[in-house]
């Protein structure tokens, strides 16, 4: 669909490029002197981001860190003002809302501004400025009413960025398509200390991140360095986000507040949730709270689709059959076991029966369809995943059926491989029919260019005839684009991710049909 203002692609990357060729900004007002960051550096040294589209609003964030790896980010410890604007054109000589905002020191100086009052399915751009500095311009777009009857559109969906595991050579030519929105489901930070040499990048890091983050202070580090890179700061520039989290911005494999690996986790889960929130573009719900923060919630495109972003791991069951790869057991149907939880269950299912969307998207950090690693030798399974929770799996089944979801089509981070699956009505019974459409995108640059999974997940596939398609060890991200008719997807990968400037190319392409769950191969 092409919105009421377009913007040159090459232009635009040109315009959010950084401070240099924006003296255009100066029309913005300045305020009265604030307080300075110690040595005056730049603040918006992590960027500009937008997310959450709504028919009328957006949410807006930017955080101010003149020097990225202090406890304070290099800023004062009180509360500052920070404008914003957000205009129908890159120039901003129509401006249609601005306004202040205020840094709070308590939420590590950065800014969500949750706008309201915008026209429907079209573009804006945005920018901020504190004191004399002003913002690179972000672009971002708002959702066509729900009431229309919408012809197309089309996002990509990522995962599983492990910053010292290579660079985000994906995200660069991402950052050059023409989506409508993007979906990060998860993995956005890792919780490891950073290698002196900075791993796969060759790029020395300070040695305050060589120590895996605990307390708040060092997490917000992680987040400032993962959201330095330039290729992640332009694709958050150029396009709204919906993120949601997976294990690895807290610690691996944990489910709710326990660890396999030391037990109860609630001071680290807490601050990892809050530095997690003060780096993302999310509403108000998501800050955490004394009865933690809410990150599950819906999207709507019109008619054409509704996205529903869950929350797999912070109300999930201790896996009853154990941590990671074990054997099935009889303890994961109890109906008390859950991934999501019994309030986010219950949201989810209510919002099914309500969509009147030709494609239902569920947003999912972990693997909703079946992965027997031995086949009929026994019941070997991965327990972090839905398999884990086969009685959970069956509700969110059975919901899309008694709500008749007319295309149902689950978009999965997590794996560092990629996986196209069928969704049986019940994978313990064979020949049940086909319900859903699953689509697994591997990783960012997890694993680097190391091959791992596909020697590993490989000799399995045989026993998993619902698994249409597999690949283990390619980086890159997936951009679907759907219609009335169907939902197409396209494996977007690079060569390599040792290289910020790694060739890409689409190394396969499915589509669903309306009516017809399933994905076939071109």
């Amino acid at each position: 669909m092409t919105p009421p203002t377009s913007l040159d692609r090459r232009r635009f990357l040109g315009v959010t490029g950084g401070v240099a060729g924006l003296a255009l900004l100066a029309q913005m007002p300045v305020g009265p002197a604030n307080a300075r960051p110690a040595g005056s550096g730049y603040p918006f040294t992590l960027g500009v981001a937008s997310g959450d589209p709504t028919p009328t609003g957006v949410v807006l964030w930017t955080r101010l860190v003149p020097d990225l790896f202090v406890p304070d980010g290099g800023m004062p410890a009180v509360k500052v003002p920070v404008q914003w604007q957000i205009a129908r054109d890159d120039s901003f000589r129509q401006v249609v809302r601005e306004g202040v905002s205020w840094a709070l020191p308590a939420l590590a100086h950065s800014v969500h501004v949750e706008v309201e009052g915008l026209a429907p399915d079209r573009e804006w751009f945005y920018r901020f400025r504190y004191r004399s500095d002003i913002s690179p311009v972000g672009r971002t777009r708002t959702t066509p009413l729900w009431t229309g009857r919408n012809a197309s559109m089309s996002f990509a969906f990522a995962s599983c960025q492990d910053w010292s595991s290579g660079y985000y050579s994906a995200l660069k030519h991402l950052a050059e398509e023409d989506v409508d929105l993007v979906l990060h489901l998860g993995d956005y930070v890792y919780e490891g200390g950073i290698p002196a040499d900075g791993g796969y990048r060759k790029t020395p890091v300070p040695e305050v991140l060589r120590k895996a983050p605990r307390g708040l202070a060092r997490w917000r580090m992680q987040y400032a360095l993962y959201k330095s890179d330039p290729d992640l700061q332009t694709a958050h520039a150029r396009f709204p986000w919906m993120v949601t989290w997976d294990d690895h911005e807290v610690q691996n494999d944990y489910a709710n507040h326990q660890s396999q690996y030391e037990g109860d986790i609630t001071e680290l889960r807490a601050a990892a949730y809050q530095a997690w929130y003060e780096h993302q573009p999310v509403r108000r719900p998501a800050r955490p709270t004394g009865q933690g923060p809410r990150i599950y919630r819906r999207l709507q495109w019109g008619d054409l689709a509704q996205f529903d972003v869950v929350d797999g791991r912070q109300y999930r069951s201790v896996p009853p059959c154990g941590w990671g790869e074990a054997d099935a057991c009889e303890a994961a149907y109890d109906p008390s076991v859950t991934m999501l939880g019994q309030q986010q269950e219950q949201w989810l299912y209510d919002g099914l029966k309500r969509s009147k969307a030709q494609w239902d998207v569920l947003a999912s950090n972990v693997m909703v369809g079946r992965l027997d690693h031995d086949g009929k030798a026994g019941d070997l399974l991965w327990h972090d995943a839905w398999d884990g929770y086969p009685a959970a799996r069956q509700r969110l089944i059975g919901a899309w059926r008694e709500a008749k979801t007319r295309n149902p089509v689950v978009v999965t981070g997590d794996w560092h491989s990629t996986f196209v699956n069928d969704i049986h009505a019940d994978f313990d019974r064979e020949g049940t029919p086909v319900i859903a459409t699953e689509f697994v995108g591997t990783s960012l640059s997890s694993n680097g260019d190391r091959e791992v999974y596909g020697p590993y997940y490989g000799p399995m596939i045989p026993f998993n005839p619902h698994i249409k398609f597999f690949d283990g060890d390619r980086r890159g991200y997936v951009r679907c684009t759907l219609d009335r008719d169907e939902f197409r997807t396209d494996l977007r990968m690079v060569r390599t991710v040792s290289r910020r400037d790694a060739p890409d190319y689409t190394y396969a392409s499915f589509v669903v049909e309306n009516g017809r769950p399933g994905a076939h191969q071109l």
